[in-house]
């Protein structure tokens, strides 16, 4: 049986049913849900303390916060040719993912902020404040920075508005 291409381009989701489940192999996917979906408590765990932790020392050192609803993006349930259980799928993956992404800027800006050193081996795929790190055993260029690396962090752009210090402190908020 062929399914037919929507106007919009969207394949209609296979025939439903016990016998075209197990034909599709649908069963070992089951199988190993469990194990999927046991990873949500360390994520949610994860996301709290890293929340918490950013809303208590960012502003005793000055650093802006991280916006966390930007990394969240939960739009795959309007697709009507998912079935629940694959948008279920789909919205543990954007949580998950969302969850990884908002964890690497905060945890970027807290190595901008306490040892903006590079490796002395390539880190593959680095965050995008890696690059202006300084280079690994470049003592002169760490001491001279750093504070430098560290007032950079207070004027994190952030909903396209640059914010800026006005007390010579950390910023209070």
């Amino acid at each position: 049986m062929e399914a037919s291409i929507s106007p919009h381009g969207a394949r209609p989701h296979p025939p439903h049913g016990a016998a075209a489940w197990f034909r599709r192999g649908e069963l070992v996917n089951m199988l190993t849900t469990p194990v999927i979906y046991a990873q949500l408590v360390p994520f949610l765990l994860l996301d709290v303390f890293v929340t918490f932790y950013q809303w208590t020392c960012f502003p005793v050192y000055g650093i802006a916060r991280v916006p966390r609803r930007r990394y969240f993006v939960m739009d795959r349930h309007h697709l009507p040719y998912l079935t629940a259980y694959e948008k279920m799928n789909c919205a543990f993956c954007a949580y998950a993912n969302g969850v990884l992404g908002y964890v690497r800027e905060v945890t970027a800006r807290t190595e901008q902020y306490w040892c903006p050193i590079r490796h002395a081996t390539p880190r593959p795929n680095p965050h995008r404040r890696y690059e202006r790190f300084f280079q690994y055993g470049d003592a002169a260029a760490y001491h001279q920075g750093l504070v430098t690396k560290r007032e950079q962090l207070r004027r994190v752009v952030s909903h396209g508005k640059q914010r800026r210090r006005v007390s010579g402190g950390p910023r209070r908020v």
